[in-house]
């Protein structure tokens, strides 16, 4: 049967997708984080760079300034002083009347010269000439001089031309103007232009005297008007100047905007015009790229350490999702599944159940339930350990695995018991009896366990129920098949049986029983009222519950004639309706309710305060379950009891099975220890039918070995009985541990095992088990006459007394 795994695990497979998009997420968060870190560098690395070249291109538009400035003062400085010089040489004022035009006003060539070597030399201006108003030189100059100022002469006539409006914009442009109360005519003024493809400083100044101020004749003319002009190139010392004072690194001169990939430009603009007259280009000092230049590697490394830390802890993040899914899913499969077996638990078989039947109806499919329970298995659990019952589990399970189709859902209710859905078995009931047949075939062979150690035989029994066609309940369903199994058990077990309405009575009857004693042991006293057992307690009378009482089967001491030493205590209910109910009707149940403690605390209990009123000299044993000896404070229960019942715990012999031996984790050994310091004896039931060591003889101090009445009954007719018998005897001879024969029923029994040294006898030769009243008639405990005694003394051998 193909699973369909239900909305929950369905979530788990969407929980995985959604966390590897939450990695994603967390991830590109990561990712864009340290982008923009690296972004955010970068960003004000490039506004500190933007930053530093505005304020470099600033000084050098400045500097241009100044410079422009500096030299319409230098020129200004030297019109006016020779202004002053010619008005010295000339006279304070012309006569009146006097003709203007004749009046020496110019300065002559050879004066003129003298003032462009004094411009060219002193001030460091490249190039010097004084013309007047219509532009032609008017100065002593050579060949080369008039050549050079010919070809300059177009671009500086527009100076001359417009002089006044281009003083007013200079002076408007000049950060240190020339005070507009100064003489328009008188002023000198300087702009950028460029001459002879080089960008230049040209000033204009005025070297010639003009209209006296008062005077009413018009200006003379543009002939008589001297001007000095200086021109300075900025592409050479004047820009290897401005390099070095405002750090411009590498700094030339270019027509057009070049700038290799490190280099920046700034326009250099005509003063009249506003065209632009070449570039300054140069190397600007970038302080953020030179920072981020230097810590780029440091930030690298930081990046990557970054982005590896980041990439271990999105890898450990992706692990512990993953283990967390796996712990999640592992979780879900330990909820609905077996530790032990892997196998489907009782909740996941249920919900397969239901949902079976919930399509059982539309399949139209024959389908059945079965429960297999193992035979045996608490014999083999108790005699060779919880460990060795775990191994058993596992194989048994292994095999129905390998014997089932693919499509039934084999499931572990718990314990020993298991489930079996089995879906379309077809018309008839042969392929479901095969199957059955099948699973009691694998579990009937041994099971070798312990690595070979042990093999134990076991064998199973089930019941089975077939679901009805149109679906039906499960509880019911499972009831059916409970019982069933029941029935299986009843018939002998090693067998299947197939649910019929009139078996829900055998089981009914077993239920009743359980209620029935649990009840009865509510309202005995000394029972433990325990709360785990409140709800299912029914509160009956003895009427209807019956009773519980103790029986008493004698021993009898060899080396005392057989006389009655002691009694064994056996626990009977009388049941109103089904009458005197011996242990194996009823223990079982016992156990299976949980009431065994409760049980053997009120066997214990009784037989105790029925000792006390026998001969000192004799000994009440009493039978404790493996669940009793294993309960923690036993042996504070067992001196509690003594203490109220008065009875000398010498008297008081308790029998366990090696079974309740197999499995002690020092507990067991502990309480037996403290039972036999207070003088408790303690005998081993059945000894050679489990799993018997010699260990435990010597490990907890075994006072008495009782040989079990299997090995009795051979006496006689096998003569391996008598070789197990003697060989069991010697050993407590050796040991020094008495021993008790079990089951006598013949002469000839007593008597060999009289003479082979056997201590202690109990079987129907000498009383079969009788209530206490019975017992106490009997003088000295003895169930047989003088006569007999007379007569078993004869039989037994002088040598054995």
């Amino acid at each position: 049967m193909r699973i369909k795994y239900p909305d929950p695990i369905l979530r788990i497979y969407q929980a995985a997708k959604s966390s590897s998009a939450v990695l994603l997420l967390i991830g590109g968060i990561g990712v864009a984080t340290l982008g923009l870190v690296v972004l955010a560098g970068f960003w004000a690395g490039a506004e500190s760079d933007s930053a530093a070249f505005e304020r470099q291109r600033d000084l050098v538009t400045r500097r241009l300034r100044e410079q422009v400035e500096q030299v319409a003062k230098a020129i200004d400085q030297v019109g006016s002083g020779y202004m002053s010089l010619l008005s010295a040489d000339l006279g304070d004022q012309p006569r009146p009347g006097a003709n203007i035009a004749t009046s020496p006003k110019s300065l002559d060539p050879v004066s003129a010269e003298a003032i462009t070597v004094i411009v060219t030399a002193v001030f460091g201006y490249d190039q010097a000439f004084v013309v007047d108003g219509t532009g032609q030189l008017a100065m002593r100059s050579d060949v080369e001089t008039e050549k050079r100022f010919r070809w300059i002469k177009p671009l500086l006539l527009p100076l001359l031309q417009d002089r006044p409006g281009r003083r007013r914009a200079a002076a408007d442009r000049a950060s240190d103007s020339v005070s507009r109360q100064d003489d328009h005519r008188r002023g000198a003024f300087a702009e950028l232009m460029r001459l002879e493809g080089r960008p230049t400083i040209a000033g204009v100044a005025q070297i010639s005297r003009g209209m006296e101020p008062g005077a009413e004749e018009k200006d003379p003319p543009l002939g008589e008007m001297r001007y000095l002009i200086a021109i300075r190139f900025l592409d050479g010392e004047v820009l290897d100047n401005l390099s070095r004072e405002q750090g411009l690194n590498g700094a030339r001169y270019a027509r057009s905007a070049d700038p290799d990939g490190n280099e920046v430009a700034v326009q250099i603009d005509a003063g009249a015009t506003g065209d632009p007259i070449g570039f300054i280009v140069w190397s600007p000092d970038l302080p953020g790229s030179r920072v981020i230049g230097r810590l780029l590697p440091a930030l690298v490394t930081a990046a990557l350490i970054i982005v590896v830390l980041f990439l271990l802890l999105l890898v450990r993040l992706r692990s512990s999702l993953i283990e967390l899914k796996r712990s999640e899913v592992n979780a879900r499969h330990l909820a609905r599944h077996d530790v032990l077996t892997a196998l489907p638990n009782r909740a996941f078989f249920s919900a397969c159940l239901e949902e079976h039947l919930a399509k059982a109806e539309i399949a139209g499919h024959r389908s059945a339930i079965a429960l297999i329970d193992l035979d045996r298995f608490k014999a083999v659990n108790d005699s060779f350990g919880h460990a060795a019952g775990d191994e058993l589990i596992r194989n048994a399970a292994e095999r129905m695995r390998n014997v089932i189709r693919p499509t039934d859902i084999l499931a572990r209710l718990g314990g020993d018991e298991f489930a079996l859905l089995l879906r379309n078995i077809g018309g008839d009931d042969t392929l479901l009896e095969g199957l059955a047949d099948a699973l009691l075939a694998e579990l009937k062979r041994p099971f070798h366990l312990r690595s070979g150690e042990v093999v134990a035989h076991v064998g199973g029994s089930i019941g089975v129920s077939r679901l009805p066609a149109s679906g039906g309940n499960a509880s019911e369903i499972l009831r059916h098949a409970d019982a069933a199994l029941y029935e299986a058990k009843h018939q002998g077990r090693g067998r299947s049986v197939i649910f019929q309405p009139a078996m829900e009575h055998g089981r009914n009857t077993r239920e009743t029983l359980k209620s029935e004693l649990r009840a009865l042991l509510g309202v005995l006293p000394g029972a433990d009222r325990r709360d785990d057992a409140a709800d299912d307690r029914i509160a009956v009378s003895h009427e209807e519950t019956g009773k519980l009482e103790l029986y008493f089967q004698t021993i009898h001491r060899v080396s005392e004639g057989n006389r009655a030493s002691g009694a064994e205590a056996l626990v009977r209910w009388h049941h109103p309706k089904h009458g005197l109910l011996t242990p194996d009707r009823f223990i079982s149940i016992a156990e299976e309710g949980g009431l065994i403690e409760a049980l053997g605390r009120w066997v214990l209990l009784e037989a105790c305060q029925a000792a006390t009123n026998w001969p000192s000299a004799t000994f009440v044993a009493v039978n404790v379950s493996p669940l009793q000896l294993r309960a923690p404070g036993f042996h504070e229960e067992v001196g509690r009891i003594l203490y109220e019942t008065g009875l000398t715990p010498s008297r008081l012999e308790l029998e366990v099975t090696e079974s309740a031996l197999i499995a002690d984790s020092g507990h067991v050994t502990a309480s037996l220890e403290r039972l036999r310091q207070r003088g408790t004896q303690i005998s081993l039931d059945d000894f050679g039918t489990g799993y018997s060591s010699l260990s435990h003889l010597m490990q907890f101090r075994i006072d008495r070995i009782k040989i079990d009445r299997s090995f009795v009954s051979l006496l006689g007719a096998r003569a391996e009985g008598a070789a197990i018998v003697s060989a069991i005897v010697s050993l407590g001879r050796t040991l020094g541990i008495s021993t008790t024969a079990e089951g006598v029923e013949t002469d000839a029994q007593c008597a060999f095992l009289a003479a082979v040294g056997c201590t202690d006898l109990q079987g129907y030769l000498f009383s079969r088990p009788m209530p206490l009243h019975d017992l106490q008639r009997l003088d000295g405990f003895s169930a047989i006459s003088e006569d007999r005694q007379e007569e078993l003394l004869r039989i037994i051998p002088s040598k054995a007394l």
